[in-house]
């Protein structure tokens, strides 16, 4: 009987390194007696109908390189499948909490995925890139469509072969980004991970570089003065934020000493700063929630989330809905 505790993950798969990549990282991110994991697959078949063209002459010739293939791609994905399903095995996760699923294409590959994930999962696992005979089954695409269908389950995104022990969750004073701390802590539950709280201030020069000449020169005092007020008034704002992350990470289970934040400010992209922190600091996780709402300047996450994805090639990205 499954433990209530464990956390079902979807690992949606092509067979591609990439795709290895983002099993041995659920490998390591979670302790093995809380996982419970479907490595699934959505095959791509050739269609009945097409077999029809048998009876023709010139068909002839080509129908056994095509049976061929097919069964070409069905010997891969199962080799795949075993080394997958072993890579999870020597981490300790019980054979019996590691499920293979091979699914015949139904409505799409996205679509397929999109509706497996509404049956319980914590979180769907992707690879940043994949590799397939077949264009469609590029995981690449899958997962941009992906990011835009699946607003029910948080979606992680793998680039690479991030490590699993530093997590940099991006925070501002929305409550998009307050889920996305609850979810870290729910998924960490007392794991012994470093996890930092990260807010991006943006820098009001970058609005001088871009438009030069339209300040005026005689209000360009006025204008400065007003803008460094709401820069440290942003400064103020995520401190309350920071301190009711802490205290939810720490009730999670995390140690007080291993939840740091930090703030920068004069940035002039959010989601660079990110991607940016991350690699110097060496988080191999950053966390992003979908979308929120900031009380300085409007500022739109799912733009950020989007564009973190694009830059973090070498991080494993959580999109929290």
């Amino acid at each position: 009987m499954a433990n209530s505790s464990r956390k079902k993950i979807l690992v949606a798969v092509d067979g591609s390194n990439q795709a290895l990549e983002a099993v041995r990282y659920v490998s390591r991110i979670l302790p093995s007696e809380q996982m419970d994991v479907v490595l699934y697959h959505v095959m791509t078949k050739i269609p009945e109908s097409f077999w029809d063209l048998e009876k023709e002459p010139a068909f002839q010739s080509k129908i056994i390189n095509i049976k061929a293939w097919e069964t070409q791609q069905e010997k891969m994905i199962e080799d795949f499948m075993d080394k997958a399903e072993r890579i999870l095995l020597e981490a300790g996760i019980p054979r019996e909490m590691v499920r293979v699923n091979i699914h015949e294409r139904r409505e799409g590959i996205a679509r397929d995925i999109v509706t497996e994930s509404t049956r319980g999962y914590a979180a769907v696992v992707v690879g940043r890139t994949g590799l397939s005979e077949l264009k469609d089954l590029v995981l690449g695409s899958i997962a941009n469509k992906l990011m835009e269908k699946l607003t029910h389950v948080p979606i992680w995104v793998i680039g690479d072969s991030p490590q699993a022990g530093k997590l940099l969750v991006s925070l501002d004073t929305s409550e998009g980004a307050m889920q996305a701390v609850n979810y870290v802590g729910s998924m960490l539950d007392g794991s012994d991970f470093h996890v930092t709280l990260f807010h991006a201030i943006r820098g009001f020069n970058i609005f001088q570089r871009m438009q030069g000449k339209s300040f005026v020169p005689e209000h360009r005092k006025d204008w400065l003065e007003s803008a460094e007020k709401e820069l440290e008034e942003a400064g103020r704002a995520i401190e309350p934020v920071f301190l009711e992350a802490k205290v939810r990470l720490q009730q999670a289970g995390l140690k007080a000493d291993h939840v740091d934040t930090k703030v920068v400010t004069g940035v002039s992209s959010r989601a660079g700063s990110i991607v940016e922190e991350a690699e110097k600091q060496g988080y191999g996780t950053i966390v992003v929630g979908r979308r929120g709402l900031s009380r300085v300047q409007e500022f739109f996450m799912g733009r950020v989330s989007n564009k973190v994805i694009q830059l973090a090639r070498k991080n494993a990205v959580w999109v929290v809905s």
